[in-house]
């Protein structure tokens, strides 16, 4: 019994989404560290160290064949990079010119994606590497020097090869791995879902609403990131065979429980004034509060590669609610005729739902006649990344900005360092690299965790050189280090700096020096932040406030384009098809790109931040157009009503061109035109005629829905374009 227990904590463990990484980081740092130890090269370890973080640092998800060609490239890379540091060293303007430009350069490979992004940061930090380990030579040994690069390229190609064996015993791990975090996020979504449906009166609708807001940033993310896990093992024809028929299938479920999810059919507000005294909104907060953790509950099985139960406990939760809807419509109150029809379908929705989990199993199925095709937005020809770059190249690009605002600090911070002949004086240049961000915003974070992170690590390290004088011990504890480093450095990144402190302190105490460097590294970690600072304030900055109409308009852009291709599947039928999921995926990735947008406004200067309230609610408004655009896709059918109902074709008509001139005023930071049939056309399409069936019904509901929403939606965002200084001053009272 005790030994099966151990087994079972055992395969969690091993099934955990950042074992793996850290199991191979782990066989890498303890080979080197088994190098030095036996050859007794104790002094090589700290460069095999470096370099083994430099490659991976520059790793990234792909296949095993994409993974082989990542890391020739980066070893190649890294290889320019520490000839070029050794052969300009002795010429400061030449090495800073370079070093400049090479950042730039590097830093706007970010164009042509992920990859490229990260072999072209950790260039930049093995360049740092390589500096650091030139400073501490100067007048020393130049046989010694060559050696310690030689090491430092040896740990960047050992862990390279270490990255591609694993890639390729453990192909489709990873895939797995963000598939079950995609179900997690995905219930977590379903449970804030479910707290719309509670029965409060003047309750904080809008924080719930913001937080699902918030949520949807994940389920979205952990979308993508899914999606090119799966285009990196199977490429993006789209042509799934048995043993990845089950990634597809899991994949495109978790999009079809986010577009019933994300569903709105009418404002909660009314339904919890309609159904106060009833307990039907407590059963459907019941069921989406259980079903959200029977995704969690699948994500789970997926991990551990464990057969799914969807539990007898939700099915009743379901029935239970189809027998409050039956009991509320023998009632036959006129006035909760169209509530309840909406309650149907949100039902609907959730018996969708309640269907797909119990049907769902993890055996490895083919799809037939499904559009499995996936859209890749990486290029992949010569001509493709040209174009990347071209478009990059301007002062307009996120990525030129930030390259300039790179290229300079560093500079800065060598100027810094070059006047105060400061001793390992390259720290400075290795902080600003990791704090300086695109957004000020994120700057900001980095800085004042970089500081916090860098004075625990530095505590740490003294306390930890002081209690374990054996170099074995230091050498335990620095791998230690560099594990909670690698766990912890994205999303951690307070702890992950603490624990780089303390392996890099430990690891140059094997050269002696490890308490002389402790004030130092202090030091440099605080003009490293200063001049990150300063040049997120002053050099190009990139202040969300003064570009959020751009990314108002790309909402609303998506929102009619999403609009245009429900509306298709009404007249032609349901299609699960590419362009239909395009249309739906720029929608929600729109939706996030404002969320994210408002999150950096936070951090902010008062006097770049804008309207940050209207802002904020035109999200809220956001979601709420995207709920009701997803009731429609949720539902769609062929329904001939869309093509010869003239008021659907009117509200249809209507609605597209009061999204057009919303999306072109806010791009253009003008106030859009009211439309004034808006409120007259939804009165109208919510009378619906006797004879009207369910699809109609809900085409109409829908369309009201929406005009009724666009004049609230165009007077925020008038508000949000209006700077805060600039808002009319109530005139003073007469003596």
């Amino acid at each position: 019994m005790g030994m099966s227990r151990l087994e079972r904590h055992l395969g969690q463990l091993w099934a955990h989404e950042k074992a793996s990484y850290g199991l191979r980081v782990f066989i890498a740092l303890a080979s080197a560290i088994a190098f030095g130890w036996y050859h007794g090269q104790i002094q090589a370890i700290p460069s095999l160290f470096l370099g083994i973080i430099a490659s991976a640092i520059a790793e990234t998800d792909d296949n095993w064949w994409g993974r082989t060609r990542s890391v020739l490239l980066s070893l190649l890379c890294f290889t320019i990079a520490a000839a070029a540091v050794v052969a300009l060293f002795p010429y400061p303007l030449a090495f800073i010119a370079t070093l400049a430009l090479a950042a730039f350069g590097l830093t706007l490979l970010g164009a042509l994606g992920e990859r490229y992004a990260s072999i072209g940061q950790a260039t930049v930090t093995l360049w740092m590497y390589a500096a650091i380990a030139l400073d501490q030579h100067q007048g020393g040994d130049r046989q010694q020097l060559l050696y310690d690069l030689l090491m430092l390229l040896a740990g960047a190609a050992w862990y390279g090869l270490l990255s591609i064996l694993w890639t390729a015993m453990f192909a489709n791990r990873p895939v797995r791995e963000r598939l079950a975090r995609l179900f997690f996020e995905l219930g977590h979504y379903l449970q804030l879902k479910a707290d719309l449906f509670e029965p409060v009166r003047h309750g904080n609708l809008q924080q719930r609403q913001l937080a699902l807001a918030e949520q949807n940033v994940r389920v979205v993310q952990a979308l993508n990131i899914a999606k090119t896990a799966i285009i990196s093992r199977f490429g993006r024809s789209g042509r799934p065979g048995v043993q990845s028929g089950l990634y597809f299938r899991l994949y495109y479920m978790a999009q079809d429980f986010h577009e019933r999810a994300s569903s709105s059919h009418y404002p909660y507000e009314a339904l919890a004034e309609a159904f106060f005294h009833s307990d039907v909104l407590y059963r459907c907060r019941r069921l989406l509060s259980l079903q959200g953790k029977a995704c969690q509950a699948l994500g789970e099985a997926i991990r551990l590669r464990q057969p799914f139960d969807y539990g007898e406990r939700t099915r009743v939760a379901g029935q239970d609610l189809q027998s409050s809807l039956h009991y509320l419509r023998r009632q036959h109150n006129p006035q909760w005729a169209r509530l309840l029809g909406s309650l149907q379908l949100l039902t609907t929705n959730l018996s969708s739902i309640e269907r797909q989990l119990s049907e769902a199993t993890l055996a490895d199925t083919p799809l037939e006649g499904i559009d499995t095709r996936l859209r890749d937005s990486s290029p992949h020809t010569l001509r493709e990344m040209a174009t990347r770059l071209r478009q990059a190249l301007t002062p307009g690009s996120l990525l030129f900005r930030h390259g300039v605002r790179i290229a300079l600090a560093l500079t800065a911070g060598y100027a810094v360092l070059t006047l105060m002949h400061a001793e390992n004086g390259y720290w400075i240049l290795l902080t600003i690299l990791f704090v300086c961000r695109p957004h000020f915003g994120a700057t900001r974070r980095r800085l004042v965790e970089r500081i916090a992170g860098t004075l625990a690590g530095l505590g740490v390290t003294w306390a930890l050189m002081q209690l374990f004088p054996g170099i074995g011990l230091q050498l335990l504890l620095a791998l230690a280090a560099a594990l909670v480093f690698f766990f912890s450095r994205t999303d951690r990144y307070l702890l992950a700096t603490a624990a780089i402190t303390v392996m890099a302190l430990l690891c140059f105490n094997l050269l002696g020096d490890g308490f002389v460097l402790i004030w130092p590294r202090l030091l440099d970690t605080l003009i490293g932040c200063a001049i990150a600072a300063i040049a997120s304030l002053l050099v190009l900055p990139d202040w969300e406030g003064r570009r959020l109409h751009k990314v108002m308009a790309q909402v609303v852009t998506a929102a009619a384009a999403y609009l245009d291709e429900v509306l298709g599947q009404y007249r032609s039928g349901m299609r699960d098809d590419l362009p239909y999921r395009i249309a739906r995926r720029d929608m929600h990735n729109t939706d996030v790109a404002l969320s994210v947008a408002l999150s950096n406004m936070l951090r902010e200067p008062g006097y770049a931040r804008g309207n940050l309230d209207a802002g904020f609610r035109f999200l809220a408004l956001s979601n709420t157009l995207l709920g009701y655009l997803s009731a429609l896709g949720a539902h769609r059918a062929q329904a001939s009503v869309v093509g010869e109902d003239p008021l659907i074709e009117q509200g249809v008509q209507l609605l597209r061109q009061s999204l057009a001139q919303l999306a072109t005023a806010l791009a253009q930071r003008q106030p859009a035109p009211p439309q004034e049939d808006e409120i007259a056309v939804a009165d109208a399409l919510e009378q619906l005629p006797e004879d009207s069936d369910e699809k109609s019904g809900l085409v109409r509901t829908q369309l009201a829905l929406m005009l009724r929403l666009l004049p609230r939606l165009r007077a925020v965002a008038a508000e949000a374009i209006t700077p805060v200084n600039s808002a009319p001053r109530p005139s003073p009272a007469p003596a």
